[in-house]
């Protein structure tokens, strides 16, 4: 029993490592489960319907299993942070766990791609949104960030809660893709490449908020 868990493990591992490649560099929907099942090394072509059933599923599992990773890290960062007053140290909670996750992953990665492509499609953005609201120390590193911005309207900070978003993963989208095919990049490292992003996140929270009188009014 305990051989064939392992065998079981590791072929999903192996289905899970080509999915994300595939869906990295071709979009989700563009890949059959075939395709992966072929790149997995499994001569079933079923093997990925059978392990993880739906193409959704497969992405929350893709999505789980970097989200627990990056959770160990947003971990010991709050362990640092916490109590603070400062937007820029809760920034930096948002961006150094996928970072250094990245980093630490070695060359070439795959999932800032994968995560750019998912969040281009409004049913599988979803799921990560629903991973993210699942993590109760992502949850905290928003309320901390939101304590330092009280003033912020409502209407402004989902506004800015969705540039972040954005950034993040295509910024980090953007390096990893030319890490992978030998570009130079604008940082040399992730941990820099962490620090501009952090530098322009913060700048983007702070920034004064201007009121559009036009649309108190009603006018489009």
């Amino acid at each position: 029993m305990a051989l064939r868990a392992e065998r079981v493990s590791a072929t999903r591992e192996q289905i899970l490592t080509a999915a994300e490649r595939l869906f990295a560099e071709q979009g989700v929907f563009a890949v059959s489960n075939r395709r992966i099942s072929e790149a997995a090394g499994q001569g079933n072509n079923t093997a990925v319907g059978y392990h993880f059933g739906a193409k959704a599923d497969l992405v929350r599992a893709i999505v789980h299993k970097h989200a627990e990773r990056m959770d160990l890290i947003r971990r010991r960062m709050l362990a640092e942070t916490a109590g603070s007053a400062d937007v820029r140290d809760w920034v930096a909670c948002l961006v150094r766990p996928f970072t250094e996750h990245l980093a630490a992953m070695g060359n070439p990665t795959w999932f800032a791609r994968f995560g750019a492509q998912v969040m281009t499609d409004p049913a599988l953005r979803e799921i990560m949104i629903e991973e993210a609201l699942a993590s109760p120390t992502l949850i905290r590193v928003v309320d901390g960030l939101n304590r330092c911005l009280p003033g912020l309207p409502g209407e402004v900070r989902a506004e800015r809660g969705e540039m972040t978003s954005q950034l993040m993963m295509h910024g980090c989208a953007e390096r990893e893709r030319a890490l992978a095919e030998g570009r130079p990049t604008p940082r040399a490292s992730w941990h820099d490449a962490a620090t501009g992003l952090i530098d322009a996140i913060t700048g983007l929270w702070t920034a004064p908020v201007t009121h559009v009188e036009g649309k108190r009014r009603g006018t489009p």
